[in-house]
């Protein structure tokens, strides 16, 4: 599967139908595939395979409730469409709960 047979599907802009959830499985797949297969990580054994596929469907559930879009747009810009290749919705939720908690703080003396 090449990168553009694969859709990156934004988790506030899923519709829960059935081509949505084969193109979000697809998406993980091919991303964990390139991560874990064809990146600078050796470590394409099937069971770490899975694991990181089930990891990614998980936490594109949780993004599926952001409650803030605009950090969550501003995640996605910076780890999909950046310098940064990092696009699997497992960073991207562990980067948005980051940028979520550090929004509601302040410097404090």
């Amino acid at each position: 599967m090449t990168a553009q047979a694969v859709q990156f599907i934004h988790p506030l802009d899923f519709d829960n139908s059935l081509v949505q959830r084969k193109e979000v499985a697809a998406y993980i797949r091919y991303q964990v595939k390139e991560d874990y297969c064809n990146g600078a990580v050796d470590m394409c054994q099937p069971s770490m395979l899975r694991m990181m596929e089930n990891q990614n469907l998980s936490s594109f559930k949780k993004l599926m409730f952001a409650e803030d879009r605009k950090i969550l747009d501003q995640v996605i810009d910076t780890y999909c469409d950046g310098v940064l290749d990092m696009c699997s919705y497992f960073n991207l939720n562990m980067m948005y709960r980051t940028d979520l908690k550090a929004s509601k703080k302040t410097l404090t003396w």
